[in-house]
């Protein structure tokens, strides 16, 4: 499969693209999780939109913070690969864009996350460690996790 990856900031996304994440999102995190909270969290027009595509599909997705927004250091979050993908390497793939993201937009630096505790182990192969003690967000355990430069 080939993927076509691209940073996008809000402002950039076209309406169809926008449409094609909140359904992504809404998939994922609401559906498929059963998880009832408010997707669309006022932050996005300050998120870098990593979007990547196969075939005019969405197939993985992310959104990159600069310090400040989310967490005192850059952050990413929201990350999503379709449920057929999961699996293949999309999801490692995903994370090395999306580290190239903030990268790029802002320069090498920590960043911080907020993982879903059952991915600690996926998050740990992308250099990220423990940052403080599990908690519960919208009925999931999370954890959050920091990526030192």
């Amino acid at each position: 499969m080939t993927v076509t990856w691209r940073f996008v900031p809000f402002d950039a996304l076209t309406t169809t693209e926008l449409y094609e994440v909140l359904q992504l999102r809404t998939e994922v995190f609401v559906m498929e999780q059963d998880g009832i909270y408010q997707d669309m969290d006022g932050s996005d027009h300050q998120a870098v939109h990593v979007l990547g595509a196969s075939d005019g599909q969405l197939v993985a997705y992310a959104r990159c913070f600069p310090a400040g927004v989310k967490f005192a250091e850059a952050g990413i979050g929201r990350v999503i690969t379709r449920q057929v993908l999961r699996g293949s390497g999309m999801g490692h793939e995903l994370m090395r864009q999306a580290i190239a993201c903030v990268f790029g937009q802002w320069g090498a630096q920590p960043i911080r996350i907020g993982a879903q505790a059952r991915l600690e182990k996926f998050y740990l192969q992308h250099g990220f460690v423990k940052a403080g003690l599990p908690y519960i967000e919208d009925g999931i355990p999370h954890i959050e996790m920091l990526r030192p430069v």
